[in-house]
């Protein structure tokens, strides 16, 4: 009688320390990169790596690559010299979070598109012959080109009901880049349930959409879980990229390339945004993250006998 709480037991443990030793990892992976910085800083040249007149590895000086103390110090220093000048995490922070509203919405679209995507090339085997080479072709749209022309294509519009913003052509450029691993990912998880199971649906008369809720759908949730990780990956991507590309104020994207403009003067504050648009992508996926906590049972795992 005590067999199946003890089990329980044993799984939650198994799974906390699951968890522990990603982040174990995951902080030994930054701390890795770190060191590998410094240390190349200190043993490589001041030109860098040149191989056959191309160079395969950057340069070491100071305006090349600050070390990492002196990026952390300029952080907490103020933006400008201006006595009023916020600290520099500060301007990063409010950049990011700009950039992570229109990244969010930017996922919202991508993944309803993507699901919707989905279901059509399941419900439909022609659909999915038709739609899955267009929606592989569309990735390989140059984004930093194709941004300026979706904000032409905004300002052209006149929606009855409110007013095109440069922020929604970002948005829109993000959901572009976030739809794809949904609409594969979700598919493939929908179809993933073995043949045996859908044909003993069929042979008790479940129909399509019972059957896609009942049996489909858990299945394709570990399959969701990660195409839509991915997914907010690639808005964060696309909402920065296309900020660069239009030229939009407010967000990460603007501050990177006007930042870097300044490099000469101050190398460690042109690695601020950089620093905030890794903080960005980390958010965004951690966020997800959370998201598949709430969807745990539905996640396969191996049990021993």
């Amino acid at each position: 009688m005590t067999a199946a709480p003890t089990t329980v037991k044993l799984k939650d443990r198994s799974g906390r320390a699951g968890a522990l030793r990603v982040w174990v990892w995951g902080a030994a992976g930054i701390l890795a990169l770190m060191v590998l910085w410094e240390v190349y800083k200190f043993l490589g040249p001041a030109d860098g790596v040149v191989v056959f007149g191309t160079r395969v590895l950057p340069r070491t000086s100071d305006l090349a690559m600050p070390h990492l103390w002196e990026m952390f110090a300029r952080l907490a220093e103020a933006e400008t010299g201006a006595p009023t000048a916020d600290p520099l995490w500060y301007a990063v922070g409010a950049a990011a979070l700009f950039s992570l509203g229109i990244a969010a919405a930017g996922w919202v679209v991508g993944v309803v598109v993507g699901v919707a995507l989905a279901l059509v090339m399941l419900r439909w085997k022609w659909a999915e012959w038709g739609l899955l080479p267009w929606i592989v072709l569309s990735q390989t749209v140059p984004i930093i080109a194709f941004a300026p022309v979706v904000r032409n294509w905004g300002i052209q519009l006149d929606p009855p009901f409110f007013a095109w913003q440069d922020w929604m052509s970002v948005a829109l450029i993000a959901s572009w880049l976030a739809f794809f691993p949904v609409a594969v990912g979700v598919l493939k998880g929908l179809q993933s349930p073995e043949t045996m199971h859908t044909e003993l649906m069929r042979s008790y008369a479940v129909g399509w959409w019972t059957t896609l809720l009942r049996l489909r759908t858990p299945a394709a949730v570990p399959f969701m879980l990660a195409a839509m990780r991915l997914a907010a990956a690639n808005a964060v991507i696309g909402a920065v990229v296309a900020e660069v590309s239009t030229g939009l104020r407010g967000g990460i994207g603007r501050i990177l390339i006007q930042w870097a403009g300044q490099a000469s003067n101050d190398p460690a504050k042109a690695w601020g945004p950089v620093f905030g648009a890794v903080a960005l992508g980390l958010v965004a996926a951690g966020s997800v993250a959370l998201l598949g906590m709430t969807l745990r049972k539905y996640r396969r795992q191996e049990e021993g006998s």
